[in-house]
C-alpha cells in the first residue's frame, strides 16, 4: 500500500492544485463601490509527466475541468475585497482510476493599495483558501484538502506599444499549505496589449516551485511552470468573453497539462 501511495504521489499529487485564470485587476484596485466578476471553464488533460530530472515520461490520463468564479469588490478606493469559489470534476485512468466532483477550493480575501504613481502600482493581497473536501483517501482529491493562505506582492504598470494601450503585471506569492504539501513561491507574469478597442490579448506565465519536499505522498520537492495565451473581446461596456489556452512547458515531478480556457467577465 505504501508503495502504491507513493507512485500515486509521483504521478499525480505534485502540482494539480491550480489551473491558470486572469484576475480580472491584478496589481490595481477598484473604486469604491464599484465591482468585477468572471466565471472561467478550464478543460485540462495530461497523460504526461515530468520526472526528477525534468524528462517527460508517459503517465496516467489525469483528466480535469474546473469552474472557477472570481469576484472583486471595491470596499474603498485603496481596498478590493475578493471572493473566489470553484467547482471541480477529476477523473484519472487506471492504474489509479478515481474520479471526483465537488467544490475545488473557496478563496475570501483583499487586495490593498500601498503606493502608486501616474502609471503603476503596488500592492499586497492575502487569500484564505479553504478546500471543498477532506477525503484524503481518493487519488481524484489529492492536493485539494488542506486549507492555505496565499500572501502575494503585486506591482502593475501601464504603457503604449505603439499606439497600443499595453500593461504589465507582475506577482510574487508565499503560499503557505497546511497538512502534507510543502509550502510553495509562486511567481505569475501577464503582459496585456489591446491591438483594438475592444480587443485584449492576454500572454500570461505562471510558475511554482516548492520550498523542499512534503509528507506522506508529497514525499519530493517539484516545480512547473504554464504560458497561456488568451484573446477577450469586449461584447459591451460591462461585458466581455475570454477564449485561449495554456500548457505546461518545463517542471520536475508534475503532470503535463494542456487545456483550453473559456471566460465571461462582468463589469459593475
Amino acid at each position: 500500500m505504501f508503495v502504491i501511495r507513493r507512485k500515486i504521489g509521483q504521478l499525480l499529487g505534485l502540482g494539480l492544485v491550480v489551473s491558470p485564470t486572469v484576475a480580472l485587476a491584478g496589481a490595481w484596485t477598484l473604486d469604491a463601490g464599484t465591482g468585477q466578476a468572471s466565471v472561467t471553464g478550464t478543460f485540462s488533460r495530461a497523460d504526461q509527466s515530468f520526472d526528477g530530472n525534468g524528462n517527460v515520461i508517459r503517465t496516467p490520463r489525469y483528466d480535469k475541468f474546473e469552474l472557477q468564479g472570481w469576484f472583486e469588490y471595491g470596499a474603498t478606493d485603496r481596498l478590493t475585497v475578493i471572493v473566489a469559489p470553484q467547482l471541480q470534476h477529476v477523473d484519472i485512468a487506471p492504474p489509479f482510476e478515481a474520479s471526483r466532483t465537488g467544490l475545488g477550493y473557496t478563496e475570501f480575501g483583499g487586495r490593498y493599495l500601498l503606493f502608486s504613481g501616474t502609471s503603476w502600482v503596488f500592492s499586497a493581497q492575502t487569500t484564505l483558501r479553504l478546500p471543498g473536501t477532506t477525503d484524503k483517501t481518493n487519488p481524484a482529491a489529492i492536493g485539494y484538502t488542506d486549507p492555505e493562505i496565499d500572501m502575494r506582492a503585486l506591482f502593475g504598470y501601464s504603457f503604449k506599444v505603439g499606439g497600443w494601450p499595453a500593461f504589465f503585471n507582475l506577482e510574487l506569492a508565499q503560499r503557505f499549505r497546511t497538512g502534507d504539501p510543502p509550502d510553495e513561491f509562486r511567481a505569475d507574469v501577464t503582459l496585456g496589449l489591446r491591438p483594438a478597442e475592444r480587443w485584449l490579448i492576454l500572454a500570461q506565465s505562471f510558475n511554482v516551485i516548492s520550498e523542499g519536499a512534503g509528507q506522506g505522498i508529497f514525499f519530493q520537492s517539484y516545480s512547473y511552470y504554464k504560458l497561456q495565451l488568451s484573446l477577450v473581446y469586449e461584447l459591451t461596456p460591462r461585458w466581455a468573453v475570454q477564449a485561449g489556452a495554456y500548457s505546461t512547458i518545463a517542471g520536475s515531478n508534475a503532470i503535463q497539462e494542456n487545456a483550453l480556457v473559456l471566460g465571461l467577465w462582468y463589469k459593475f
